[in-house]
């Protein structure tokens, strides 16, 4: 559905884009459509050339990338009032996906074509603003993504992890494969980790599922230095 200049409330949610003169805000609701998706809907993939981009509004896009070997890593995520750096560095360059990117709630967005993306970047300072200053801001959290896997502790990151995902009761419910894919090593090597923190009575186990034993002493583990 078509976004329009009468329902172009959602720039609120981008002030690079609330702050446009009132031509420029309605040149790009003239072209901006409004898309809901499900869960686990796959919105790109590798080899795909980028079709739009996307302003999410609600919901969370979940963006990882899968080595030849099969390992899978979270690159990073995508939430309401953000965008993706995958697609504007495809859109950019002229290029493919390399990674992919999967919905994990139901997903509210507004979606620009390439072709008005292209022609609102060359003139409007406002969108190139906004695409930019996102773009910066996410390259920093890639690279500190970059920097856990490369010289981060896995046992360290892991406990991190569980602490993060964990509710008011202290549960997390969490595969060993998806926990995982969110640190970018091997199920068993999360397996075997985690099997170590129920034996210093840190986690209990289940099957899909932990609970903390012990928050105390993983946030310790959490906080120690390399």
């Amino acid at each position: 559905m078509a976004a329009t200049a009468a329902d172009a409330s959602w720039m609120q949610q981008f002030p690079a884009l609330d702050g446009l003169p009132a031509a420029e805000r309605q040149r790009l609701a003239a072209v901006a459509q409004s898309i809901t998706l499900p869960a686990d809907k796959v919105v790109f993939a590798p080899g795909r050339p980028p079709e739009h981009f996307m302003l999410l509004l609600e919901g969370v896009v979940r963006v990882q990338q899968t080595a030849p070997g099969g390992r899978e890593i979270v690159l990073y995520r995508v939430a309401g009032g953000e965008t993706c750096i995958m697609t504007t560095a495809c859109l950019l360059s002229h290029e493919a996906y390399a990674a992919e990117g999967v919905t994990e709630t139901e997903v509210k967005a507004v979606a620009i074509p390439k072709t008005a993306f292209d022609d609102l970047i060359a003139t409007s300072p406002g969108f190139r603003q906004l695409v930019f200053s996102d773009y910066s801001n996410r390259i920093a959290d890639l690279m500190h993504v970059v920097e856990e896997v490369a010289f981060e502790r896995i046992d360290k990151r892991l406990a991190q992890k569980i602490l993060a995902r964990a509710d008011v009761e202290g549960e997390v419910a969490a595969t060993h494969q998806a926990l995982a894919v969110e640190l970018g090593t091997a199920r068993e090597v999360v397996s075997r980790h985690l099997k170590e923190f129920q034996r210093r009575g840190l986690v209990d186990l289940a099957r899909g599922r932990l609970r903390l034993a012990d928050r105390e002493g993983l946030r310790a583990l959490a906080e120690a230095e390399n």
